[in-house]
């Protein structure tokens, strides 16, 4: 922990507090909320978010760690105006949530859903998830609509999507298409929607672990590298053609206690980690899941600081050296052909990171459901062909193992 006297809850609070009070007097913000006071961290910064001409907070709401419209409402007071959910989030609670918090006001918020639109998916099926989405957002449009998780080619190059999108959009249900995603075929199903033209936004996971400059950057030896070395140049391509580029898991798996005895100087992890994607070029703003006030105060700091700190760098490089050899990076698929059941252990994986890393034992649940070829596989397997395949040295059979058991 930070050195600190008393309550070392007070003290972390009131040192947020102290630290939002520097940033909002180093940075003018473009727009404050009208609940916000001077002593309060607050939004410092709202970017276009490519063609789509939408001015979104730069550190904005992801849902799908909560269903707590008090903390949407909290999130909104701090200035945030883009409110990311899924259908699936929380069974679609999180989807309510965001409904009822912003209730009566629909136009001073952006809203952002996504459903996953399967390959033989038609456009009445995927206009039947929009429709439930908005019953639940108590809207009559979304802002964003993402096709969810994509990680199969044919997902992407399904011809109903796009005529899907078209006709969505003539009917002022969406304004804006886009594709996620966070599995090994990322690079390949993005670059596929980039050629063929099919999506306003893209909603990408990408932290500083994933980026070959943080490597480069270190100052001593660092036996790690990054494992999908051509997305931030995929994604500097798709912002160079208009596309809106948001980036998501940022934190690298998210285990923040791990780094608590190492924040000085008014820095937490978190915020050296945002401050490393805004500061890269390669989004134009990020998503992250927010499930407390506490939390929300914590990252809306870094909010309009583009720029890496001289101790943010030593944050990071400490954080992946504790957690490097346990965090599956999105993305890569040096693991994939070594499973004769040809189970993703990229998503299995990330499954087992909500509950081990984020604490979330429900979201882990609901995620590994709905993987396809999870880790049922994994509990008779007595040959173990996967060990070793991690280039990072993850120990793939336990972690597979521990994932199965969430079933």
């Amino acid at each position: 922990m930070p050195i600190m006297s008393g309550d070392p809850r007070l003290d972390r609070r009131d040192f947020l507090r102290a630290t939002a009070v520097a940033a909002v007097a180093s940075v003018a913000p473009l727009a404050a909320p009208a609940l916000a006071t001077p002593t309060q961290p607050v939004i410092q910064r709202y970017v276009k978010l490519g063609r789509t001409g939408l001015s979104i907070s730069d550190i904005s709401f992801g849902s799908s760690r909560t269903d707590d419209a008090d903390v949407v409402r909290h999130a909104l007071e701090r200035g945030i105006n883009y409110f990311d959910t899924a259908e699936d989030y929380r069974g679609g609670e999180s989807e309510s949530a965001i409904g009822e918090a912003l209730a009566g006001k629909r136009d001073k918020v952006l809203i952002a859903t996504k459903t996953a639109m399967g390959a033989s998916d038609t456009r009445e099926d995927m206009m039947r998830a929009l429709e439930g989405s908005l019953r639940r957002l108590r809207t009559d449009h979304v802002d964003v609509y993402f096709n969810h998780a994509v990680n199969d080619l044919a997902r992407a190059q399904n011809p109903e999507w796009p005529e899907f999108n078209a006709l969505a959009k003539k009917q002022g249900k969406i304004r804006w298409s886009g594709i996620s995603g966070h599995g090994g075929r990322l690079a390949e199903c993005l670059g596929y929607t980039l050629e063929h033209d099919l999506c306003d936004v893209w909603l990408v996971a990408h932290n500083f672990g994933q980026d070959p400059a943080f490597y480069e950057k270190l100052v001593r030896g660092f036996d790690f590298v990054a494992l999908q070395p051509d997305l931030p140049a995929l994604m500097k391509r798709a912002r160079d053609k208009g596309v809106g580029v948001i980036a998501m898991k940022t934190l690298m798996g998210g285990r923040l206690n791990d780094l608590r005895e190492w924040e000085h100087g008014g820095a937490t992890y978190a915020q050296a980690a945002f401050r490393w994607v805004l500061a890269s070029g390669h989004a134009d703003a990020l998503v992250v899941s927010m499930n407390s006030r506490e939390t929300i105060d914590e990252y809306v700091v870094a909010s309009g600081q583009a720029r890496n700190r001289a101790s943010d760098l030593r944050l990071l490089e400490r954080y992946a050296e504790l957690n490097g050899r346990t965090h599956c990076q999105h993305g890569c698929r040096a693991c994939e052909s070594s499973c004769p059941a040809g189970v993703t252990v990229s998503e299995v994986l990330r499954t087992r990171m909500y509950d081990v890393d984020y604490g979330d034992l429900r979201l882990a649940r609901d995620e590994y459901r709905s993987v396809e070829r999870n880790a049922a596989a994994c509990l008779s397997c007595a040959d173990t062909p996967c060990l070793g395949a991690c280039p990072i040295g993850i120990p793939i059979p336990s972690f597979t193992r521990d994932a199965a058991r969430l079933a």
